[in-house]
């Protein structure tokens, strides 16, 4: 039964139970996160009935994924928030862009898996490192920013696009000998049960991950406060602090995944550090920095994060330390950096 757009169920006793339904995409990856949200909330509200949706398979692009939009990821399961189909879908925050379209926000920022990358190196190469491998070794990553620091720091390597999901991507790996390694998330790869396969962890000296990277974050219509409240109890308060001022300094320098920025974030001592970078398509170019946070004004959605819960000082103190370091490398020649990698890299 429904009651304007929410949807009950009666069980055999008469019982009536509230229906909430998740959407994700069909694959394997996404609906493994998408069942880790549910079991959370399954086990908070043991009352509520939960259904999940594969609404979209997205068909990979024809060429880099540096150069599909993003909003490719989400637009069909937004359209089925807003046609109501839905009431929250998951997401890899890393996906969502910086600025939600009018009626969505996102309600929950799980608490953050391993964010930085990891090294999958060809069974033939096992026990070698990025820094040993042999000369012209060929690296694959569909990252223009993990390609630009890595050359940067082993300029003894060549770097090559590999498209697919994992499971596509680490097939490509192990079937043929066309690269001596891949870099791919070592959340993604943890989530899926396969760390076995990860031979090295990236550090941030070698490479600074992705806005977002290991972050899961739910999506809802910003209207509903009742599926809000619910979903917010899942904020994980460090991994939201972190994230905004992380996707505050993407927003600031209007990047995204066609061009190569990097950061790098932690609390200690109450305090948020935030290091970001801009770079090159080939990584000759940089601006690197850090700040840490200071006390601005309040507001209450923050880079499409809805966070009631959390103090809005904290929030605000995030948002303005993203925005403070894109301005400094801005004035340092981000712009102009970001500009040339974006051309060059709409005309490959």
């Amino acid at each position: 039964m429904e009651e304007g757009p929410y949807k009950f169920v009666r069980d055999g006793t008469g019982k009536v139970s509230r229906v909430i339904r998740i959407g994700t995409r069909k694959s394997q990856l996404a609906r493994i996160q998408t069942d880790s949200v549910a079991a959370k909330l399954q086990e908070l509200y043991p009352d509520v009935r939960l259904e999940i949706g594969e609404t979209f398979r997205l068909g990979f692009c024809q060429t880099t994924l540096s150069t599909c939009n993003k909003s490719l990821f989400t637009k069909e399961l937004e359209n089925a928030l807003e046609r109501n189909e839905v009431d929250l879908v998951v997401h890899s925050l890393k996906d969502l862009p910086t600025s939600l379209p009018a009626g969505f926000t996102i309600g929950a920022v799980l608490r953050r898996e391993n964010p930085h990358d990891a090294v999958v190196l060809h069974p033939k190469n096992a026990g070698k490192t990025l820094a040993s491998l042999p000369k012209n070794s060929v690296v694959g990553t569909s990252s223009l920013r993990r390609a630009a620091q890595l050359k940067r720091r082993f300029p003894h390597l060549e770097f090559k696009d590999i498209r697919g999901n994992l499971n596509t991507r680490l097939k490509k790996l192990d079937d043929k000998e066309d690269f001596a390694a891949i870099i791919l998330a070592a959340a993604g790869l943890k989530r899926m049960g396969w760390e076995d396969r990860i031979s090295a962890v990236l550090q941030p000296e070698d490479c600074m991950y992705a806005v977002g990277q290991g972050a899961l974050a739910v999506e809802v219509r910003a209207k509903d406060t009742d599926i809000l409240d619910m979903v917010s109890v899942l904020h994980d308060p460090d991994t939201v602090l972190r994230c905004i001022a992380e996707r505050a300094f993407l927003k600031r320098l209007e990047g995204g995944c066609s061009v190569p920025v990097a950061v790098h974030t932690y609390i200690k001592d109450s305090q948020l550090y935030l290091t970001g970078a801009v770079y090159s398509l080939d990584g000759s170019e940089s601006l690197k920095e850090t700040m840490q946070t200071k006390e601005v004004d309040e507001r209450l959605q923050r880079v499409g994060v809805t966070a009631t819960k959390i103090p809005a000082d904290l929030q605000d103190g995030a948002e303005r330390l993203g925005v403070d370091l894109a301005d400094l490398l801005l004035t340092k020649g981000a712009k102009e950096i970001l500009t040339v990698a974006r051309q060059l890299n709409d005309a490959r």
